[in-house]
Formats: C-alpha cells, structure tokens, sequence
C-alpha cells in the first residue's frame, strides 16, 4: 500500500477554480448559488470535506480547504481562534507551517432576505455525479440533466431535472407518455479504498463486462429496481446493445474481484488524483456509515499560565503582524505595540516586558521534522486531558478564578446517600470548548489520532494547510470523580477475569478484521482502554439518560469527557467524567445541567440510575453477553434497551461498554465479576 507524502504533488489542474457542476469531463454549466445550510458542528463532525451531504433535491461534497481560500479574501478581516495547547498539537501532526484554528466563513444577516454574508458559505461540487431519472430510470453523468434553483430563498427547491423523461409506460409496453420534466436523484453506488479515495462507480464498464458498447460511443443506460427493493439490488442495463448485469454482483469477496483491481487515487473535495494507488477499492453505498470518518481534536480552554499566555499573544502576533514584520521591528517594542493597535490587537494590559516575551516566542523557529515526528510518535491524545483533570483537582484556584477564559467552576458538597465510591462532585457553571478538523479517514475509524498519519486524507492538494477550520463551543457541566484508591483495588481484580480476557481477545480479533493495512502496524492491546475506562464510560451513558429526563435538555445534547487511565512514569492515574452540554450558537446555556449537581438531587439521580442500569428490557441476553469466537463486538451487557447513546453523546461511538463492571450481575458462566458499585436494590 502506497501513501502520498505532502511533497508529492498531485494531479491537478491550478487554472481550474471551483464549479460544482463542472467536474464532469464536458459540462459547461456554472453556477455557485446556495443549496443548503448545516450547523457549524455537523460541518465538523459529520458532513466535513470529503463527506457527502445529502440535500433534498441530490447530494453534495464540501470542498478542501484550497477552495475556502476565496471565500475568507472577501472578509476584510479573517477570524482566527487562539488557542495554543490545541494549535500545537495540530502543528504536530499536520506540519509548523500550521498558522491558526478558524471558525466556518459565516456572519450574520441584518434580517431573512438581506444579502449580507450570503457569499460566504462552504464551497462544494456535486458528488455523486451520475443521477438517475425517477420517471424513466435513465442513469448517466451529470451533463445529460437540467438543473433548476431559480428562488434566491429556498435552495431546498434545487434539483436536477430529467427535461425528455419519457416516462415508465413505453418500457412497459404501453402507451406512449408524453415528454415531461422529471426530478433526478443520486445513483447510489461508489468505488472507494483504505487510503482514502473515492470515486464513481463505472457503470459503463461494468453493464458491458469491462468493455466498451458495440453500437455506442456513449450509450443510454437504465437502473431499473429488481424485486429485492434496495440498490443494491438493482439492475443495469444498456438500452443499445440490451447488456444487463445486476449490482448485486458486485457484493462480498467475490464481488470484488469483478471490480476495476487498481484506484484512480481521486479526491473529489480537491478536483485532484493522487499519482498512484495500490489499494484495491471496493464497493460501497453512498450514505454508508463507513464513508466518512472526522479525525478531531478538542479541549476546554482553561486559565492560562504565564508562559502560555505569551504564547497565545506570540501566535496573535505571528498571525496577525507576519513573522517578517515582527523580525524587523522585534527590538522596538513601542513600533509592535503601535501595529498591533492598527490590527485591532488590544495590548492594553500587556506589559512592555510581557510583550517581549511574545514576540520572542512568535520568533521561535519550529521544530524540525525529526523532533516533530519524534514527539508525534510518542504523543497520547490523553495529554489533551491532562491539564484538564490536573485544574479539576485544585478547588483552591476556583474561587479566585477569573472567567477570562470562559470557566467557572465550583466545588460541591457530596449528598450524604451519594455512593461512597463518588469522591467528589464539581459544577461547570460556565466552559468554553474548541475543537479542530484535522482530517479524515474512509472505511475504517482511526483510533487514535497519530496511528500513522499517511491515513489521513489531505484537506489540501499540498498536505501542508496553513489553516483548519474550528468550532467554539459555550456550555455547563458537572464532573464527578471516582476514588482512585477503590478504582485501582477493583482495577487488579477485573485484570485476573475471564470477561476482561474475553474482551481483550475480541479486541484483538476487531483489529484482524479490518479493511485498512494500518492496523496491522498496531498493537491491539495498546488500543483497548484499562477497565477503569469501561466503568467511567457505561456510568457516563447511564448517567446521561437519567439527567435527559430531569435538565431540560435532549440525550442528544449531553456529551461526554472520561478521565479514565492508570498511572504512569509520565503522569498520574486519573478516574473520573465529565457531562456537559454546549452550543456553538449562543453564550451560555440555561443553567438546567448544573442545577443537578445540588447534593439533594444528585445523588437520588445517581441511585436511579444505577437501578435502571441494574435491569435491561433485553436481559438476560444484554447482562450476560461475552464476545466469543469468532464474534468481535467491542462491548458486553450494553444495548440500544439499557446504555447505547447517540453518536451526538458519545465519544467512543458505543464501544468499551459492560454493565457488569458498573454493577455486579448474574452471570452464566463461573462468579459475577464484582461491580464497583456492588449489587444497588433494583426495587
């Protein structure tokens, strides 16, 4: 398997700007009017570049980053979100010329039809390009189809057109219909491979058996549905030589051998192809949940010290003045002060010596690429966690904490009935979270960030982004910590299980399967997170399905945050979560969330959900299920009934799940393994 380096360059032509329905071979239409709107967090998580976002009328693929470059230049000033503890990771994995975190190209409007702003939307093409006629079943390109979106307001009218759709009654063998305009829709199938690439699927080829049509340069084909009612069931045919082959065909092991052997290398969010690929693609559905997988970064922006405070400013200044400007004026403190007003940079409680400082730091040189890999290599996503859990443990700093970086938070007093094992419980009255896009990945989820990162696929054609794009998000929380003593004595007893073998084996057999060869360069049990992990993270989800009925807000609202790992030469063990809600539209939140922290309501929340995780609807199947040969599932008594939550809510998308480490429950096969919280009366 071959990767891309940065340095290689891709095919790609530089004079060809963005049209979203110029990307097939002949079409000649241009048109950039607005077809459809998306949260900014959905932009980050589900329907980022490279993802297929599906409008009402057909389908779209946010564009990289080389082509948001246009949009910013019409802004007088770029916005920029600085925050150095995440921007340094991100310059880790993704290279020093890394400048800044910036939020998605929107403003506001003066009221529902002014123009304002309407040209900084997220650029995109249409993708997939080949439709399908839902009044003829014709299936072709792009170009052999009308697109209307006439109304300024309404980009959900947008729709491709069939304009000489005959109609289903001559196939029949009826009466001929007359011609009418018939919508068009998506041809579902695509070509896709393990390093990233995805492509149409070439219909034309495969109805003639790899061969061109004997009596058409371009011949008319039909997708008409066989009686099994999916897609993939479909059935292609050649409406000029009569050459039918079904979809179905091209499923499973053998299926693929009967796919094209080699990948074009094309991205369609860069209009490029990589110069070569050895993977062999397969096939797959276009709202397949393996399609598209955001590789993020997040933190809770917590008070900074000194140093990193000067850093902030040093990136400010880089940003904002250049590194050439700050160079030549670094000795005349008063100059950078003076251009750093111009830039709308407010120095007004910054010292002459703290700018110096700054300006030192932003003439810093980066690191070479031996210590970048060398630190990448070594680097623990848990090290974004750390200062975190590290702040948390000081509740002498919060009360005289200033809320400049959006934190507040307040030690609680514990309920006298709150399960001993809960050592302490803190308000989040106030948090600030930024998370950062970093990449991708296609049909299988990278675990961790720095796995390898030839598995990320480009945001732009270079691989170098001076930018990515980030949301920052306002919310409240409550944190409640485990005692670490009880966490590490019921820790070494879960360790000596056959559960924990079980689920370890099955871990193992999960990084076997997989699509990508990347796997292969992992060690498996370095991927399956300590029990003490699996505790917090099934507590969490009871938890959040308790305090979905007493907040206010949705299941889907509420996310998670474990501090869940054991101690080590290079940090102290830490066990404890957090719940929170944020918005990336508004200041704050309601206040619902914290109020469950009060001792009273906390901990009969707490009770309760501990009852209702002791008994599942679909027990006792969920209490007593174990991965076995040659099952892999990452998890054990947890389904949709009992702890399964929203994408939205949680972390690990429901994997590393087992009541049985929460409670102690029957067992079919030798003792229980001891719950840490016991056995709770489940009256």
């Amino acid at each position: 398997m071959t990767y891309t380096t940065p340095d290689e360059v891709m095919l790609h032509d530089p004079g060809e700007a963005l049209d979203p329905l110029a990307d097939a071979e002949d079409a000649v239409v241009k048109n950039r009017a607005k077809v459809g709107s998306s949260r900014p967090s959905s932009l980050l998580y589900t329907y980022g570049p490279g993802a297929i976002m599906d409008l009402p009328g057909f389908s779209v693929m946010p564009a990289g980053l080389d082509d948001w470059e246009p949009i910013w230049k019409r802004r007088e000033k770029i916005p920029a979100i600085i925050e150095p503890r995440l921007l340094n990771v991100i310059r880790m994995h993704l290279g020093p010329q890394l400048e800044a975190l910036r939020p998605y190209p929107w403003q506001p409007k003066q009221n529902s039809f002014a123009k304002e702003g309407a040209d900084l939307g997220i650029p995109a093409r249409v993708f997939p390009q080949w439709l399908r006629c839902t009044g003829c079943d014709y299936l072709g390109p792009l170009t052999r189809f009308s697109y209307i979106n006439t109304h300024p307001f309404r980009p959900d009218l947008a729709q491709f057109t069939h304009k000489s759709c005959p109609g289903r009654g001559a196939q029949r063998g009826g009466t001929k219909t007359g011609k009418r305009e018939s919508p068009a829709v998506p041809a579902q199938h695509l070509l896709t491979c393990t390093n990233g690439h995805v492509d149409e699927f070439p219909y034309e080829l495969w109805v003639h058996r790899g061969r061109r049509c004997p009596k058409a340069e371009r011949p008319d084909l039909k997708m008409r549905d066989a009686n099994l009612g999916k897609s993939v069931g479909s059935m292609i045919a050649c409406t000029q030589c009569g050459a039918t082959r079904g979809m179905a065909e091209a499923q499973g092991s053998v299926g693929r051998d009967k796919l094209p052997q080699t990948c074009r290398g094309r991205h369609p969010h860069l209009n490029a192809f990589d110069k070569e690929c050895n993977a062999r693609p397969t096939l797959i559905m276009m709202g397949a949940s393996n399609l598209w997988f955001a590789s993020t970064q997040s933190i809770i922006v917590m008070p900074r010290t000194d140093a990193e405070k000067a850093e902030a400013l040093g990136d400010l200044l880089r940003l904002r003045l250049g590194v050439d400007t700050i160079k030549q004026f670094a000795g005349q403190v008063d100059v950078i002060r003076a251009m750093a007003g111009m830039k709308d940079i407010d120095l007004s409680g910054v010292s002459n010596e703290n700018l110096a400082t700054a300006v030192a730091d932003a003439l810093t040189p980066p690191e070479s690429d031996e210590e970048r890999k060398k630190k990448r290599d070594n680097w623990d996503p848990v090290e974004l966690l750390v200062p975190e859990w590290q702040y948390l443990q000081k509740p002498a700093l919060f009360p005289s904490q200033k809320n400049t970086t959006g934190l507040m938070v307040t030690d609680m007093a514990r309920g006298p009935e709150l399960p001993r094992q809960i050592s302490r419980v803190v308000a989040v009255n106030q948090m600030k979270k930024v998370n950062a896009f970093i990449g991708f990945t296609r049909l299988d989820e990278m675990d961790r960030v720095n796995d390898l990162p030839g598995r990320l696929v480009k945001l732009t054609r270079n691989g170098k982004p001076t930018w990515v794009p980030a949301t920052e998000d306002r919310g409240e929380g409550i944190f409640l910590q485990l005692s670490l003593d009880a966490i590490e004595d019921w820790e070494n007893i879960v360790y000596t299980t056959p559960l924990w073998a079980a689920h370890q084996t099955a871990n193992r057999r999960n990084f076997a399967r997989r699509f990508s060869e990347t796997a292969k360069a992992v060690d498996p049990d370095t991927r399956l997170p300590a029990p003490r992990y699996w505790l917090l993270h099934t507590l969490s989800h009871v938890l959040i399905r308790e305090m979905a009925m007493s907040c206010g807000y949705g299941a889907a609202s509420l996310t998670e945050r474990i501090y869940g790992w054991p101690a080590s030469a290079h940090r102290e063990g830490a066990a404890g979560l957090l719940i929170c809600t944020t918005a990336s539209d508004s200041e704050g939140t309601l206040g619902g969330l914290v109020a469950l922290s009060e001792p009273t309501r906390l901990q009969g929340l707490v009770i309760s959900a501990l009852r209702r995780a002791a008994r599942c609807s679909s027990d006792p199947v969920c209490a007593m299920r174990t991965p076995s040969d040659p099952e892999d599932f990452l998890h054990g008594a947890a389904c949709h009934c009992c702890t399964f939550a929203s994408e939205t809510s949680c972390e690990r998308a429901n994997r590393f799940l087992d009541r049985r480490f929460l409670l102690t429950l029957p067992s079919a096969h030798g003792k229980p393994v001891p719950g840490f919280f016991g056995s709770p009366d489940v009256r």
